[in-house]
């Protein structure tokens, strides 16, 4: 199995964050998303992946290596390609066409999910799929009574289908999918001023594969600060049972942690309620505060503070009181 990750949007939706730090490696509950991501894909998948492609900007050489390690830890080949442009879903896959071969799965880098399927690798393709309840809101899928899919409708303003698609594609042929991308290229065929990759879907079912759905139990958005805050929770919840959330090197000098949280190395705590749902990463130190359902970046100081639903990059000092905050990286407030 191959894991193609299209990753080179400029996450605009998530300043000033995405300004340090590329969006799918900001971290959910002490993983990078990105990370997570892979992870979730490979259980689902229960076979060996062999190589992740990440389909990058110009993020430079440290984040590539930090993607590099991710692959590695899988047990799998990294491979870096760039997208120099922004020309649409089809395009960006195309980055990594070397990637594309035998089966492979395609996963866009903001989104995460929790799936308690296996994955059946004998199908010819597979969309992953939620139901919604406002689907005008989503590109959906159409089915026959068969199961199967018929075809795809973006934002259908009446009703159509409640099933979703999230952002994840298995096929069993990277080739077969490859051949239909690449005539969208070479016939600069363009929906709504970019390469789709619906429109090589359509191409697909046209010519009679047989694509299906595999519906996930949670569709995890980290578009953006309100979405990834609550992504934290639902993985802190998710994965409470599971990983070891809680650095035993923590520093609690009659602090309060309400969990699910995550503590990372060499964290302060000092007269404090921390909990539930946040997520502190290396070298916090927070005094006299209350932080509830937040996500904390590394080496942050926070003191005299009330946070909630809160997103603190890393380097940050922060004194004072608020709520509902969105702080980039290197900032300081009094």
């Amino acid at each position: 199995m191959n894991i193609i990750i299209p990753m080179a949007g400029m996450g605009k939706r998530m300043r000033p964050h995405t300004l340090t730090t590329p969006k799918p490696l900001i971290k959910i509950a002490g993983k990078p998303i990105v990370q997570r991501l892979c992870e979730e894909i490979a259980t689902v998948c229960g076979s060996n992946i062999e190589e992740i492609g990440f389909v990058t900007g110009n993020f430079g050489q440290e984040v590539e290596q930090n993607l590099l390690s991710i692959a590695s830890a899988l047990g799998a080949k990294g491979k870096i390609y760039y997208q120099q442009q922004a020309l649409g879903t089809a395009h960006a896959i195309m980055c990594a066409e070397e990637t594309l071969r035998g089966n492979v799965t395609i996963a866009f880098a903001d989104t995460l999910f929790e799936a308690d399927f296996r994955l059946d690798t004998n199908q010819e393709g597979i969309i992953w799929t939620q139901e919604v309840e406002n689907p005008s809101a989503f590109g959906v899928v159409r089915k026959r009574q068969s199961g199967t899919i018929e075809g795809f409708v973006e934002k259908p303003k009446t009703f159509v289908s409640n099933e979703a698609i999230i952002g994840i594609y298995y096929f069993r042929s990277g080739e077969m999918l490859k051949t239909e991308l690449q005539y969208l290229l070479d016939n600069n065929r363009k929906t709504l001023g970019e390469y789709q990759l619906t429109d090589a879907l359509q191409r697909l079912l046209d010519k009679g594969c047989s694509l299906t759905t595999s519906s996930v139990r949670q569709w995890l958005d980290c578009g953006n600060k309100n979405a990834t805050v609550y992504t934290n929770a639902r993985i802190l919840d998710l994965k409470a049972t599971k990983e070891n959330l809680i650095s035993t090197d923590l520093i609690n000098d009659h602090s309060l942690i309400i969990e699910p949280c995550f503590i990372s190395r060499g964290v302060r705590l000092s007269n404090s309620v921390i909990g539930p749902y946040v997520s502190l990463d290396e070298g916090v130190e927070i005094k006299n505060s209350i932080i509830k359902n937040s996500i904390l970046g590394n080496d942050t100081f926070i003191e005299n503070a009330i946070m909630e639903n809160s997103m603190i990059g890393s380097h940050v000092h922060y004194v004072g009181k608020s709520q509902d905050l969105s702080i980039g990286d290197y900032n300081e407030v009094r």
